[in-house]
């Protein structure tokens, strides 16, 4: 099963990405947390992802491909996998279809989860106060940044998918449970 997630930041995907791997034995690939890692590792690239997410900006979108394909040809990606935070262009859509193509495989699902973006920022305030580890991107200025960045450019893969008959959407307004009672209903379909 190889299905991406897609909603704006703080819409849940994470959070649903988690369940689907617990629930079907596949592997999530959140290049936010891969980008995190090489922030967090100090490596050359990790250093120039830090400055980049901090602007509330994109990773370019050679580095994320690449990261992407070497991440997939990975063993534990045998079963399938969940793209979390990728594509976010319609260019890395194209990118991630002939990447696919050239290795035999291709996309199961595209699942929108459809939030108020305004009840987001109450999201993101949340889980930065609750959370152990708070991310330098969770903060109202970010989230206001990182929003216009996803109206501006990934919002436009609501259409593109929706055009190739791979889009699903689910109300990611309702309760955690309720949200992965409606993927996995989409699921039982693909």
């Amino acid at each position: 099963m190889r299905l991406i997630l897609l909603g704006p930041p703080g819409a849940g995907k994470g959070t649903q990405a988690g369940r689907l791997v617990a629930a079907h034995g596949i592997v999530q690939l959140s290049t936010g947390d891969m980008l995190r890692a090489a922030v967090a590792a100090e490596t050359e690239v990790g250093l120039k992802v830090k400055d980049v997410l901090t602007r509330g900006e994109l990773v370019s979108d050679d580095l994320i491909c690449s990261i992407i394909s070497d991440r997939i040809d990975q063993a534990d990606c045998a079963k399938g996998f969940i793209l979390d935070g990728f594509p976010r262009t319609i260019a890395q859509a194209d990118a991630l279809g002939e990447l696919l193509e050239k290795k035999n495989q291709r996309l199961d699902a595209v699942v929108q989860l459809k939030v108020d973006e305004g009840i987001l920022l109450e999201r993101i305030e949340t889980r930065a106060r609750e959370s152990a580890e708070v991310r330098s991107d969770d903060n109202a200025e970010s989230l206001k940044k990182r929003l216009a960045v996803y109206n501006e450019q990934t919002a436009p893969l609501i259409q593109y998918y929706g055009e190739r008959n791979m889009l699903m959407t689910v109300d990611g307004m309702k309760s955690v449970d309720e949200v992965a009672a409606e993927i996995d209903t989409i699921l039982s379909t693909v």
